[in-house]
C-alpha cells in the first residue's frame, strides 16, 4: 500500500501538516503522522466511515498542547491541543460539527474507554495513539498488517520512542500537575518527577467542605 494515498491531500491538511512540522520537535511530528496513519487503517479495516481530513488534524494537533507555549496553562494538555486545533479549523470556515469532533478526540485521546463509543475521527485518534505509544492491537495483524505497520515506521522512524515520549509528556506535564488528576498523565510523574504526590479522588471526597 502507498500510504501516501490514505494521507489528505487537500489545503487543510497541508497546513496541518506545515504548522506541527514548524511549531513541534521531531518526535511529535513523526508520532502525529504515525497517529493518523495508524488510525486510519485501523479505520479502514473496520469499516468506519471517517473523515480522513478532519482524523489528519486530529491526529497532528493531539499533542501540541505539550510544547513550552502551553506550560503555564493551568490546563490539561489535552485540552490545550483541542483549542489549538478547533481555532485552526474555525480559520479555514469549517462548521461548528466538525470542529466539536476534532476537539473532542483531541480532548479524550488519554481517556481509555469512551473514545470507541463515539464518532469514528474521536475514535480513530485514540486507537491510533494507543497503537504508537501502548502498543494496543500490535499483535492483531487483522487491524494493521504487519507490512503495513513497516512501511509506517520506514516513513516515520520511531528511534528510541519509548523514552522520549515519556520524556516529552513529563516535560509537558511537570510545569501543572495538578492537571493530571484522575488521568494517565500521573503515572507519568510518578515515576519521572521525584516528590510528586498524585491526587486522590477518596482523599478529595474526604477531605470536601462538606460537613458529613
Amino acid at each position: 500500500m502507498d500510504l501516501t494515498e490514505i494521507v489528505p491531500d487537500s489545503e487543510i491538511a497541508t497546513a496541518a501538516t506545515e504548522l506541527i512540522r514548524d511549531t513541534t520537535s521531531e518526535l511529535i511530528y513523526h508520532h502525529s503522522r504515525r497517529v493518523y496513519l495508524f488510525g486510519a487503517l485501523q479505520g479502514r479495516a473496520r469499516g468506519l466511515g471517517f473523515d480522513p481530513e478532519l482524523l489528519y488534524v486530529g491526529a497532528m494537533f493531539h499533542d501540541l498542547g505539550l510544547g513550552e507555549a502551553h506550560r503555564n496553562s493551568g490546563r490539561r494538555f489535552e485540552v490545550d491541543g483541542a483549542e489549538e486545533a478547533a481555532a485552526f479549523l474555525r480559520s479555514y470556515g469549517i462548521g461548528e460539527d466538525a470542529v466539536r469532533r476534532v476537539w473532542t478526540a483531541i480532548a479524550l485521546h488519554t481517556t481509555p474507554g469512551v473514545p470507541e463509543f463515539m464518532e469514528p475521527e474521536v475514535a480513530l485518534v485514540t486507537a491510533g495513539v494507543e497503537y504508537d505509544v501502548l502498543g494496543i492491537g500490535y499483535d492483531d495483524p487483522a487491524a494493521v498488517p504487519p507490512e503495513d505497520r513497516a512501511a509506517v515506521v520506514a516513513l516515520h522512524p520511531r528511534p528510541d520512542f519509548k523514552r522520549r515520549i515519556l520524556r516529552a509528556f513529563t516535560e509537558g506535564i511537570a510545569p501543572k500537575p495538578e492537571t493530571t488528576f484522575g488521568n494517565v498523565k500521573a503515572d507519568v510523574l510518578r515515576h519521572f518527577v521525584p516528590g510528586f504526590v498524585p491526587g486522590d479522588f477518596v482523599t478529595a471526597i474526604e477531605s470536601s467542605a462538606w460537613p458529613e
